[in-house]
């Protein structure tokens, strides 16, 4: 069974570019309560621990050093089949290859500066709202 809460994270370059505020609107008129949100920036040790699952890959250093160049939105989202539905929102990792109209077409810059994190599962939208947001029973 799907769940109804998913972690997403709007990244540095993103943010940077100023398109924290339209990804929000995009996100909220998809039907997704926004249950916790910040901005915050992760340092290099704390964007290896959240890419940990990453480390032996060649681009695991570039993926930190990126992740922690800038001021980044993690967010809790809520809506029936979140996980499922959220990545059709955000479209594919590839901006050229997303979808029109998805967030990615519209904001990422490149494969790596693709300008949203939307989690692969609901154990692992666990997971990585968990890292950023403790305390969520409250919403």
């Amino acid at each position: 069974m799907a769940g109804k809460r998913t972690f997403t994270m709007i990244k540095p370059d993103a943010v940077n570019a100023g398109n924290t505020g339209a990804i929000t609107k995009m996100i909220e008129e998809a039907g997704f309560r926004i249950v916790a949100m910040k901005k915050t920036q992760l340092s290099k040790t704390r964007a290896g621990e959240f890419y940990a699952v990453h480390k032996e890959r060649p681009f695991y250093n570039d993926l930190c050093a990126y992740m922690s160049s800038g001021a980044i939105c993690p967010m809790i989202l809520e809506k029936e089949n979140a996980v499922e539905d959220f990545r059709k929102l955000i479209g594919a990792t590839d901006p050229q290859k997303a979808a029109p109209g998805t967030i990615r077409n519209l904001f990422a810059k490149s494969i790596e500066a693709n300008a949203i994190h939307g989690s692969d599962s609901d154990d692992n939208a666990a997971l990585e709202g968990n890292f950023f947001f403790s305390n969520l029973e409250r919403f």
